[in-house]
């Protein structure tokens, strides 16, 4: 079945085709174009038949893993919203944008791929991660510790550009360092406390 299919999948087809997902985050993150798709079908515990029903083209699997990332860091706004506080929330968020950013970057070459084949992985990029951000700076001024000035589009620059700092693992405790000083800067500051 296409991905493409608007009907629901079975439970068990749901179940193969996010453990596709998974397998194929993990192997164009670390193998980029290198990733073969029986690898990604072993690593996943399905037959390579399997991996063809759910995802035809190896560019159609390229665009589902991008979009599939991009909506879980979407979601986890909400989803971090509903189990910590809204600074803590808005923190560990940051961690999680870095983490995608590193894995798109190892899909980079397969999403240029697509994007050569005639896809757009990229189309709802901005909006879905100017929503996440928005909702999290949200909660945050309301409850009072994060400023009220703060553009998103101005948080995503930020994020961007530690994410382009810790490009390999061993950079990823400085990308911590730099996450924390972009937080310290959107925290809301007492009156009368310098900033």
């Amino acid at each position: 079945m296409p991905a493409t299919d608007p009907r629901p999948l079975r439970a068990d087809a749901q179940r193969n085709r996010d453990r596709l997902l998974d397998a194929a985050v993990r192997a164009f993150a670390h193998e980029g174009t290198e990733a073969t798709l029986g690898a990604i079908a072993k690593d996943a515990g399905v037959g390579i038949g399997t991996l063809y029903r759910h995802f035809p083209t190896r560019e159609a699997l390229v665009e589902a893993v991008y979009r599939s990332e991009l909506a879980r860091l979407h979601d986890a706004a909400a989803d971090l919203l509903r189990s910590l506080p809204p600074e803590a929330a808005l923190r560990t968020w940051m961690d999680r944008f870095v983490d995608y950013m590193t894995t798109k970057r190892g899909m980079a070459d397969a999403l240029r791929a697509v994007i050569a084949s005639g896809g757009n992985p990229f189309a709802q990029s901005r909006d879905l991660l100017m929503a996440a951000i928005s909702t999290l700076l949200h909660a945050g001024e309301a409850a009072g510790t994060v400023r009220s000035d703060i553009a998103p589009e101005d948080v995503l620059a930020g994020l961007t550009g530690v994410s382009l700092a810790a490009g390999e693992p061993a950079q990823r405790a400085q990308a911590g360092r730099l996450l924390d000083l972009l937080m310290d800067g959107l925290r809301r500051r007492a009156p009368g406390v310098p900033g």
